[in-house]
């Protein structure tokens, strides 16, 4: 019971930072393809799906053969706090013009000018790879704080771990293609939302810091305490307190408020 609450909780942290990234990924992506003529545009964007899915496995099966170097990990946990934090501040920042990150990536592509057709793929096919490795770094350094499933390995991933981030990563395409504006809808009407989304990334950052530090290699903190109860309750008591303070203070934003923005 415990194991599959713990490998809840990050599966829905995991569709929650997807459904963020591929938000973002999406309407950049839209921005990408604009300036095609509508048949053209549909083309440049199934060609980019298919290559998010190619490169979206090829990232995972490299990480996952990496992923037990204890470097790798603590690039890991320097990467998911270094995304929190940058996120937070670039939302803290911009707030007053109303100009989320995605945006702003947008319109860099629109300053580059117009491509043509073969063009404009290359270019979705070169986003789709930051975008891959963004997702599969992310989803891979939240599973391996997961404890193992004893269901054998894929790589240098647990079972059970690798399965959460290839649900993740897949997870994520479908909401790229299907329900990215759902996402950007949600987001508009509860910001603090996507605040609470980035502070539960940070956290999980932090549960990564201390499992590198409790690493066989390093041995800085005592091995046991990651699987401790007290260190677990402590986690989770936090992530769940984070979700729900992030619901209930995000509100609605009243249509008199766009109006005004």
């Amino acid at each position: 019971m415990e194991l599959l609450l713990e490998y809840g909780w990050v599966l829905l942290v995991l569709i929650g930072l997807e459904g963020i990234l591929a938000a973002d990924n999406a309407l950049v992506l839209a921005i990408m393809v604009k300036h095609l003529p509508e048949h053209q545009r549909k083309k440049a964007l199934f060609y980019g799906l298919a290559g998010a899915f190619i490169l979206r496995f090829g990232s995972l099966f490299i990480i996952s053969y990496l992923v037990d170097i204890w470097q790798v990990q603590a690039l890991g946990a320097a990467y998911l706090l270094f995304m929190s934090i940058k996120h937070l501040y670039d939302t803290f920042k911009k707030k007053n013009k109303g100009e989320t990150q995605a945006e702003e990536m947008a319109e860099n592509q629109m300053k580059k000018g117009k491509s043509g057709f073969w063009m404009t793929v290359l270019k979705v096919e070169f986003a789709d790879l930051a975008f891959a490795v963004d997702s599969i770094l992310a989803a891979v350094a939240l599973a391996v704080v997961l404890p193992a499933t004893g269901w054998g390995t894929i790589g240098s991933l647990d079972t059970g771990q690798f399965l959460v981030v290839l649900a993740g990563g897949m997870i994520g395409l479908i909401i790229m293609r299907f329900a990215a504006n759902v996402f950007v809808k949600l987001l508009k009407d509860r910001p603090g939302l996507e605040i609470a989304a980035f502070v539960i990334v940070g956290w999980v950052g932090v549960k990564l810091v201390v499992s590198v530090l409790a690493h066989d290699d390093l041995h800085i903190l005592p091995h046991d305490f990651v699987h401790s109860l007290g260190w677990k309750l402590t986690f989770y008591l936090i992530l769940v307190a984070i979700a729900v303070a992030g619901w209930f203070l995000s509100g609605k934003k009243n249509k008199t408020d766009d109006v005004a923005s």
